[in-house]
């Protein structure tokens, strides 16, 4: 993850927020390991991370102890962190903003799962409030097919990732084999499988607009 364009994302979050109002209360659908949450907190916001994974949230938990130092958060900031489903999430109170980048919204497979996870969060944000996020879109996922398979071989880690398109869908299945050097200088293998389905830019702005929200931009 280490090419990941988090600061563009966070330039772009601000920019947006510039705009639109500032938020207090922002919201990380899908915040795995906390890289885009933990900055949003540190910059003072009340900033709530939601993923599905526990082992995503045990790091997340780890990295913001680290860079909170055992002191309250500058600026006035906050973090908290939930394990529940971006089709499904709550927090009982409503929320300024949400973001989700990252792709996180690709791996939801079915556009009633889509269109669940629009609503939801249509119903926990403010009114004014914003909505943030990126998708990859049909295009991107033919490209991996068409390039794959993708390696790394590095000192301390290796990798060998292969991509399955079904076209019809425009769902990929990536399958990645990952050897990770321990401490005893052995190298331990790892599989992960991911799945994500792209959909038309005209069926996500739809999917928005059945959920409610009044502006939808591109």
């Amino acid at each position: 993850m280490e090419d990941m364009p988090y600061e563009a994302w966070l330039r772009f979050a601000r920019q947006c927020w510039d705009k639109y109002g500032q938020p207090k209360t922002v919201v990380d659908l899908g915040c795995g390991t906390g890289t885009i949450a933990i900055p949003l907190a540190l910059e003072g916001y009340d900033t709530i991370g939601i993923d599905l994974s526990e082992d995503m949230l045990a790091i997340a938990r780890h990295k913001a102890d680290e860079a909170a130092g055992g002191k309250p958060w500058p600026h006035g900031g906050k973090l908290s962190l939930l394990q529940q489903d971006m089709r499904e999430w709550e927090l009982g109170r409503p929320a300024d903003a949400v973001v989700s980048f990252c792709d996180c919204m690709n791996y939801i497979l079915e556009t009633d799962g889509l269109l669940a996870a629009f609503q939801q969060t249509y119903e926990g944000l403010k009114p004014g409030g914003t909505f943030l996020f990126d998708m990859h879109t049909p295009y991107q996922l033919q490209s991996y097919a068409e390039e794959q398979p993708f390696l790394l071989n590095e000192d301390d880690i290796a990798y060998i990732w292969t991509s399955e398109f079904d076209e019809e869908r425009c769902e990929i299945e990536h399958a990645l084999t990952i050897f990770v050097k321990d401490e005893d200088e052995r190298f331990v293998r790892v599989d992960e499988t991911h799945v994500q389905r792209a959909y038309s830019l005209d069926t996500v702005a739809a999917l928005l607009r059945r959920a409610w929200f009044a502006e939808v931009a591109v």
